[in-house]
């Protein structure tokens, strides 16, 4: 997968298939544009290409109420590897400012989406808006396409468990420590991609326990508790607990450990996928509390199937 930061040194695309959007959390709905995306490409014989936004636009158009509260499902770079994953051969990444959101949806269309990229297809999402005020749509599309030589389509809803997904929605789940509805509208289980440090200030006499060290301060954390996991690193991936909870400086730490493995992850590249929450109480200074509820945590997840 190509990825390009911003629309200033694009390479030329073949019939580019295209869609736009801030794909937090690369959700069942955004799969089902993509596949579609990569439908069409075959179709043409051409590419697919995502248009995505850095930072989020909400964070810029309202930095005193959602900018401050908002926290994202993916960090920029889970996102793109989730995209690599999910099949998209090109990624844009385009800063999202002041001034671009100013731009009108016909001049987005016109100068970027056609003369820049040469969009041959334009997909777009159930109820998805752009331009300046989010004026742009479908209908929109669809009435400026012979005019500009594009075909546009658009992707219905998708539900899981008769519930429409929707990135809001999922940030909900996981807030609420409802891990396994969220994996199920990511059709992927919730991930922290992080670079772990040695865990300080922790009863960990009988066990190895990792911090997940500094994780992106827009990273939607789950709430404190106890969490049956997996890690991925080196091609490898393993059983793990996970432990939320308010560590010294008053914020919420992330810890994990793999048992049985000895592994040494301090400073790797890895990835913490959250599979179930096992208990929402947690006391990570408690020396007899701790070791009791790590103890039967470490046993639960050794007899679950994943």
């Amino acid at each position: 997968m190509d990825i390009f930061r911003g629309f200033g040194a694009l390479k030329q695309f073949r019939n580019p298939v295209v869609t736009t959007g801030s794909f937090d959390g690369v959700h069942v709905g955004h799969k089902a544009i993509i596949n579609r995306l990569r439908n069409l490409a075959s179709l043409y014989n051409g590419e697919t290409v995502l248009i995505t936004f850095h930072p989020h636009p909400r964070k810029v158009l309202y930095p005193e109420s959602a900018g401050k509260s908002l926290r994202l499902i993916n960090t920029t770079d889970e996102k793109m590897l989730l995209l690599e994953k999910a099949g998209v051969d090109n990624v844009i990444i385009a800063e999202f400012t002041r001034e671009f959101s100013r731009i009108t949806c016909e001049e987005f269309v016109r100068d970027y989406l056609v003369s820049v990229i040469g969009a041959r297809v334009i997909v777009v999402g159930f109820n998805h808006h752009f331009g300046c005020n989010r004026q742009g749509d479908y209908n929109y599309l669809w009435n400026l396409k012979d005019i500009y030589g594009f075909e546009a389509e658009e992707i219905p809803a998708r539900e899981v468990e008769h519930e429409t997904v929707s990135s809001t929605r999922i940030r909900k789940a996981i807030s609420d420590g409802y891990i396994q509805r969220a994996n199920a509208y990511l059709d992927n289980h919730y991930m922290i991609m992080c670079f772990p440090e040695e865990a300080r200030n922790l009863p960990v006499s009988d066990y190895n326990f990792f911090s997940a060290g500094k994780i992106e301060p827009d990273k939607l954390i789950p709430p404190g508790g106890i969490y049956a996991a997996s890690v991925s690193s080196d091609n490898s991936r393993h059983k793990c607990i996970v432990l939320i909870g308010e560590n010294t400086d008053g914020e919420n730490g992330v810890y994990f450990h793999t048992p049985g493995t000895g592994n040494d992850y301090r400073g790797k590249k890895i990835i913490l996928y959250f599979h179930k929450r096992l208990s929402e109480t947690l006391n990570l200074y408690d020396q007899r509390y701790f070791s009791t509820t790590v103890k039967k945590a470490i046993e639960e997840v050794s007899e679950l199937i994943y």
